[in-house]
């Protein structure tokens, strides 16, 4: 009995497991929209404001379309892109990617199209597509990219196409290794003095300029022609670049050398011991820097010196603040300075008691307020004939 129970609980784990399994695939394939045939497992992704690549996806999917996203392949994203190892077709267009690193795209041997067009790209490392063994068609147009190195496609041996229209180049150095079937380069900047170097490999090469009417370069005199026909000459863009720089430095140049003459004219500057010329010499602006510091330290110290000496001032004129006595005021300070300074009868009598008692009041109300300010300088006599 045992046994048989046994039997029976077998077959109903493997529906439970098969039940699952069907309910995660379904889920799979209604997020991620995909389309299952018997060779091809292609997914579309698009507009679906995604900022990460899903992880709902086939491991066996030979075409991944993203396009109209917010993906900015990062590390994850490079992380989720290295399983699948049958992707053919890859759609990133219309997303945020802003660099391409190196190996964004290790571990996809098999991918022939590649397609990163109107993304925010501005650099690519050397190495951002080491491993693309079988790539075909690249596709970088409508970024930001003002520069490329050399090596950047030398290793995409199956190459045949590459765009790289209107994006910021100005200049494009190309290795004689590199032989795709098309390129297509309008819509850039391009430097006619810079590209002496891709112009002979156009040449030299069998590969094909798409819109080669519209892919110019500009020459010294701003004159645009296309980038096969512009007669590029090296001595002719060594003057250029020569012009160029005297052409950039000329303003502060001009403005240095009119305060030299102002500041060094001098006679022994003009003409020399022998009534020649001389050269100007070229001065600086240490000079101004120097007569600056002098007027600071000076007026610095002048503002101390009276802030310092503005109270002593104060106080000095304050001592001399006097107040003219009136009339009757001296006459009675008078007459009580000499009834003090008299000598003291030796009679007593009522006639006698007057000075005495001027004294007394003098000298009790000493150290009150009297109303008068003494003048140190009004000189002190006695008038001992009265």
């Amino acid at each position: 009995m045992i046994l048989l129970r046994s039997n029976r609980k077998v077959p109903n784990m493997k529906l439970y497991w098969l039940v699952i399994s069907a309910g995660t695939l379904f889920l799979n394939t209604v997020t991620a929209d995909c389309n299952i045939t018997s060779q091809t497992v292609a997914c579309e992704e698009s507009g679906k404001n995604l900022f990460n690549i899903s992880l709902n996806l086939f491991q066996n999917i030979t075409k991944l379309s993203l396009k109209n996203n917010k993906i900015t392949l990062e590390d994850h994203d490079r992380e989720i892109l290295g399983r699948f190892i049958n992707l053919i077709e890859l759609h990133l267009n219309e997303n945020n990617i802003t660099v391409l690193n190196n190996n964004s795209f290790y571990n996809m041997k098999n991918l022939v199209t590649l397609d990163i067009s109107n993304n925010c790209i501005s650099t690519v490392h050397k190495a951002a597509f080491a491993g693309l063994n079988q790539l075909s068609v690249l596709n970088l147009s409508y970024n930001m990219i003002a520069q490329l190195d050399s090596d950047t496609f030398t290793s995409l041996e199956s190459l045949t196409v590459l765009d790289l229209q209107y994006n910021f180049l100005k200049y494009f150095h190309i290795k004689s290794s590199f032989k795709p079937i098309k390129i297509v380069l309008a819509g850039n900047p391009w430097i006619c003095c810079d590209l002496l170097d891709l112009q002979i490999w156009l040449t030299a090469s069998n590969v094909t300029l798409e819109n080669e009417s519209n892919t110019t370069c500009t020459l010294s005199n701003m004159d645009k022609i296309s980038i096969k026909m512009a007669a590029i000459q090296t001595a002719d863009c060594k003057i250029e670049k020569t012009s160029l720089e005297n052409t950039v430095t000329s303003t502060p140049a001009v403005s240095l050398r009119s305060s030299a003459l102002i500041t060094a004219l001098t006679p022994n500057n003009i003409t020399g011991n022998n009534g020649t010329r001389a050269e100007l010499p070229l001065v600086g602006k240490s000079w101004t820097f120097l007569a600056g510091v002098l007027g600071f330290v000076l007026s610095t110290t002048l503002l101390i010196f009276t802030a310092v000496k503005c109270p002593a001032w104060y106080h000095y004129l304050i001592s001399y603040r006097h107040r003219r006595l009136k009339e009757n005021d001296s006459e009675m300070f008078e007459q009580e300075f000499s009834a003090d300074m008299s000598p003291s009868p030796s009679v007593s009598g009522t006639s006698s008691e007057e000075p005495i008692v001027i004294f007394e009041k003098v000298h009790a109300c000493g150290d009150e307020e009297d109303g008068f300010i003494e003048d140190k300088y009004i000189d002190i006599y006695v008038n001992e004939e009265r």
